[in-house]
């Protein structure tokens, strides 16, 4: 039986983690402190956090990003008739206590008001797979500079439902199918208040259902931390959130309150029987945030950049007649593989073109030819005409000299029989 030398080569990895032994430590030695060094230069360094808000133009995406960070940002007016989607990206800087967060909000701008829905897809799968592309150029640098690297991957996609209380579109159902192997979807109810309560929660379980009968895959909260387990798991069973937004204060009792007014009473943003607003900020920044950047890092980038290295000619323990590569081996090899290709194109690409160079020459020589016969006949067709013309030219300069001689004649004869009439009339 023979082994391959790269299956080989795997298999003594592997080994050698099973053979790695534990060891009691007989006092203090001090690296039980290395999470607090990582926290303090987290904290030093700073966070970033992107966020990619899909939904209909007025459907309240940035009256609810405005809620969630409590702040009010610059927004962008959009209107129902945009060419083709938008994606308007503004970046800022907040900070809380002495964490510093780095806040990149994408907003979509003419989502879904296009008759010709199909680019919508194709747009923002492009913009997805391109942020992932300038991290992965980064990464293939000999010479890497993460630092200053400004890492533009959606951390999380909002996607904002209508509220609808059927069911969920058809142009949500395909646009999360399409991009949600590249990013942590998390299905919003938006302006929940114009729904019924018995008719939210009907809402909700037919999202849910179409969403699993499509098999589109939207972001769980973890439940692999004992810490958050409980928490996590039920609020799995709330999506999709079905929230409120207002930046409005009004004073409800004794107290000042973010809400909306209506003439039939008053929809309070925190609290929790009026939205899944207060679920929804719990989830999002408070307990999975950093779940939500990891996730980003470990599944949706990482598929990426597997399946861009295969595209490449990259795989693991790659081996040529038994012989294991290396990277720059495996490059090298990728190299003269794609410069055989390039070359067979380029021949292929020649000998089409002097194909097609000598096709257009004998085109070419026919239609000469043809023109040549043709100038020999209007050349024959014209000596002939001019031979015509000049046997006519002929007859008509003998019939003019006759003519003269006629005219001479009569004048003659003219004249002399006057003579005749004078002399006789002298007689």
């Amino acid at each position: 039986m023979t082994i391959d030398s790269s299956s080989l080569l795997c298999s003594k990895f592997n080994n050698h983690e099973k053979n790695i032994r534990s060891l009691k430590l007989n006092g203090h030695v001090g690296f039980d402190t290395l999470p607090d060094q990582i926290v303090a230069k987290n904290v030093s360094d700073g966070f970033t956090f992107n966020v990619l808000c899909l939904g209909e133009t007025g459907i309240g995406k940035s009256t609810l990003i405005d809620t969630l960070f409590n702040t009010k940002f610059d927004w962008e007016s959009s209107s129902h008739f945009e060419p083709k989607v938008r994606l308007n990206k503004t970046t800022y800087d907040l900070q809380e206590s002495n964490v510093r967060l780095k806040l990149s909000i994408v907003e979509s701008v003419g989502f879904g008001d296009q008759i010709d829905k199909e680019e919508t897809y194709k747009i923002l799968s492009d913009y997805l797979d391109n942020q992932f592309e300038a991290y992965l150029q980064e990464e293939l640098k000999i010479k890497r500079n993460f630092a200053i690297l400004n890492d533009t991957r959606i951390h999380a996609c909002l996607y904002f439902i209508s509220p609808t209380g059927h069911t969920i579109k058809s142009l949500d159902l395909i646009t999360m199918k399409k991009i949600d192997q590249k990013v942590n979807i998390i299905p919003i109810i938006a302006k929940a208040d114009t729904i019924a309560k018995n008719e939210l929660l009907k809402f909700k379980q037919r999202i849910m259902q179409d969403l699993i009968a499509n098999q589109v895959k939207i972001y769980q909260f973890p439940i692999d931390d004992e810490t958050v387990v409980e928490l996590n798991a039920s609020m799995n069973s709330h999506l999709p959130f079905a929230v409120v937004g207002s930046s409005d204060l009004i004073k409800v009792g004794n107290k000042q309150v973010r809400a909306r007014q209506y003439p039939w009473g008053v929809v309070i943003v925190d609290n929790e029987s009026h939205s899944d607003f207060v679920k929804l900020r719990e989830m999002f920044l408070r307990t999975n945030m950093y779940d939500l950047i990891e996730k980003t890092h470990l599944k949706h980038y990482e598929l990426y950049r597997r399946n861009r290295l295969v595209e490449m000619g990259f795989a693991d323990c790659s081996s040529v007649n038994g012989k294991v590569l290396s990277i720059s081996e495996t490059y090298e090899a990728k190299h003269t593989e794609l410069k055989a290709e390039i070359q067979k194109k380029e021949d292929e690409i020649k000998e089409a073109f002097v194909a097609k160079v000598k096709a257009k020459e004998a085109e070419l020589k026919e239609a000469e030819k043809e023109l040549h016969e043709k100038f020999v006949m209007l050349k024959k067709q014209h000596a002939e005409q001019k031979e015509r013309v000049e046997e006519k030219k002929r007859i008509l300069d003998e019939e003019m000299k006759e003519f003269q001689r006629r005219k001479f004649s009569l004048e003659q004869s003219r004249i002399h029989s006057l003579g005749t009439l004078k002399s006789a009339k002298k007689k």
